[in-house]
């Protein structure tokens, strides 16, 4: 009787992307690599959190830049890293502005308004909070919305996110201050006479 077992071999693919503006790849990941563990253990990025691993907490979601340049959420503890394959994204790492040496310049509106509004207390969701308000505030751009309507589409974007702190109310008054202070995101109504 053969006392060694064999062990079999993972199946692993050439995987690259655009990852905060830096060409990753090829590097030769395993097939079914959830994209969080890439980020943490290939890219050591490990800002974008794992929470539930079912996909409904959106504590693990990341910018994508699609081909015409438009930002949608993608969550990284439900899809494989290989999904990512050619694409290019942002993840909270990525998010301000850095002077080479990892050194923050300047952050971006959506994370000066967070902490304006200290919209965190354990600060676990908050990567999530800010892929999502990043994305919102693009789709603003490219569709406004009246400002009556504001608050609605707020929610709308925001409300599969979940913050276990229950920071909602700042998070979205955070997100209203820099819509209404974003060129083009809201539309105001004229009084009726």
């Amino acid at each position: 009787m053969n006392s060694e077992a064999t062990v079999p071999e993972i199946e692993k693919r050439p995987l690259s992307m655009i990852v905060n503006g830096r060409k990753v790849g090829p590097i030769d990941v395993p097939v079914g690599m959830p994209m969080i563990d890439f980020l943490h253990q290939y890219l050591h990025l490990t800002g974008t959190h794992f929470g539930c691993g079912q996909g409904v907490c959106h504590a693990c979601t990341v910018v994508e830049v699609r081909p015409d340049g438009s930002l949608v959420e993608a969550r990284t503890c439900i899809a494989n890293a290989h999904a990512f394959d050619g694409k290019t994204i942002i993840t909270i790492e990525g998010q301000a502005k850095t002077d080479g040496k990892g050194n923050i310049t300047e952050l971006t509106p959506i994370q000066k308004a967070f902490i304006e509004h200290f919209s965190f207390q354990c600060g676990y969701c908050t990567s999530g909070f800010v892929a999502g308000a990043t994305v919102f505030i693009d789709h603003l751009k490219r569709e406004p919305v009246k400002r009556a309507e504001l608050e609605g589409a707020i929610e709308n974007a925001l409300n599969d996110h979940i913050c276990r702190c229950t920071g909602y109310v700042r998070y979205y008054e955070a997100v209203r201050d820099v819509a209404l202070a974003t060129p083009g995101c809201v539309i105001e109504q004229a009084d009726s006479l």
